[in-house]
């Protein structure tokens, strides 16, 4: 392909802002459109898994994340009372890979990637109508008049993408996932919790998360089995949360009450039954556009991010811009499918309710042997890698 190779990228959240990383590391000239007058994060936390960072690797891409958020050195599940269940092996696997993930509050995320991505144009207010394919290029549209034009168009524009809908048609179903959630950040200090640990505790159809992200502060999630018809109206405040964990370990009601009120967030999470294809000729999707997930792994930023890089790295290498597009899908959809049946399956069963089903939870983790979990936790960690074609032994030696 001959000249300059240009692409839009729909959204400014971390798969939009990583894709257009990606995609620069490559040589594309890329614009990013975002709805929003502001980038800013919503969530409040995640972690950088093992293999996002890898897939970065492979592009020479360093964030520099342990700096801005804290290494995970310890990961304790416990009951709803604090008793230990099981210490999870995610350290012994990371060390063993050899990169680590870092819990990290998602502005400090989100300003690691602006600042690598300070020489890509971000059109702020730009909310996508639709789009049209002509020749080999495609045309946005965007809800107040504007009209872009690229050689790609990636619409990385979240659960609600505006680019899927087109491909899919408006009354695509959503699934709920049975339970409210609750997100807090705030500064923390507690002896029950140490520097660097991820601490969940289950309960009886109630689960709560404590992550340590650095300098002093904590994100913390919590989870509580209720219809959407409740959920979805919910508006009990810091006091309604507390209220739910009455009786829980000091460590989790402490996190509740010095939260700021400001930095609570109460939300429905969803997701869809897995798409493909996810693009047509110039367009693909990518992060939660193509593959929304629930949380239970905590692997939705790191699927967009491994996605940024096996789209560029497939752009690198394929004759044409479609081409290109289309083994980037081919090599994502298995390990993206696995992951979101994974994370649904993995939640239904955390959220177990009822003694028994409670006492076989806890029980299948407490004593499932060692090499076991490590198996069942070590694949997601391991970044497969671009899954591009063998190159023949003279294109190697080019």
């Amino acid at each position: 392909m001959g000249g300059t190779r240009t692409a839009i990228v729909v959204g400014a959240g971390i798969g939009g802002l990583t894709t257009a990383i990606a995609l620069r590391s490559v040589g594309f000239e890329v614009e990013v459109f975002e709805r929003a007058p502001e980038i800013r994060a919503a969530g409040f936390g995640l972690s950088v898994m093992s293999n996002a960072t890898a897939a970065l690797a492979t592009l020479d891409i360093d964030l520099g994340l342990e700096k801005r958020g804290r290494v995970m050195e310890t990961y304790h599940v416990k009951d709803w009372k604090g008793r230990l269940i099981r210490e999870f092996p995610f350290p012994e696997i990371t060390r063993r890979i050899g990169v680590p993930c870092v819990c990290i509050s998602r502005s400090d995320l989100l300003a690691a990637l602006l600042d690598r991505a300070a020489d890509v144009p971000i059109r702020l207010n730009a909310a996508a109508d639709r789009f049209e394919v002509e020749g080999d290029r495609a045309r946005v549209h965007f809800t107040d008049g504007r009209v872009a034009e690229a050689d790609v168009l990636v619409g990385a524009d979240g659960f609600n993408s505006v680019v899927r809908r087109q491909l899919t048609g408006p009354d695509e179903p959503v699934h709920d996932s049975g339970y409210i959630a609750w997100l807090g950040i705030t500064e923390y200090s507690h002896p029950r919790f140490a520097p660097g640990s991820v601490v969940h505790l289950w309960g009886d159809g109630m689960r709560f998360g404590l992550v340590d992200i650095g300098k002093g502060r904590l994100y913390w999630w919590g989870t509580k089995n209720m219809p959407y018809e409740e959920s979805s109206t919910w508006d009990g405040g810091r006091a309604g949360v507390l209220d739910a964990y009455s009786g829980w370990p000091d460590e989790v009601r402490e996190a509740i009450r010095v939260t700021p009120p400001e930095n609570l967030l109460t939300l429905n999470t969803r997701d869809r039954a897995f798409l493909q294809p996810w693009g047509t000729g110039p367009v693909t999707l990518l992060g939660d556009a193509a593959h929304p997930m629930l949380t239970s792994l905590g692997q939705g930023s790191a699927m967009a991010m491994e996605d940024a890089a096996v789209l560029a790295q497939h752009l690198r290498h394929a004759p044409d811009v479609p081409g290109g597009l289309r083994g980037y899908e081919a090599a994502r959809y298995e390990r993206t499918r696995t992951m979101v049946e994974a994370t649904r399956a993995i939640s239904e069963f955390e959220q177990s309710e009822g003694p028994v089903r409670r006492r076989v939870r806890d029980g299948y983790f407490r004593w499932m042997p060692h090499r076991k979990l490590v198996g069942k936790l070590e694949p997601a960690l391991t970044f497969p890698g671009a899954g591009l074609p063998a190159r023949t032994g003279e294109e190697a030696g080019r």
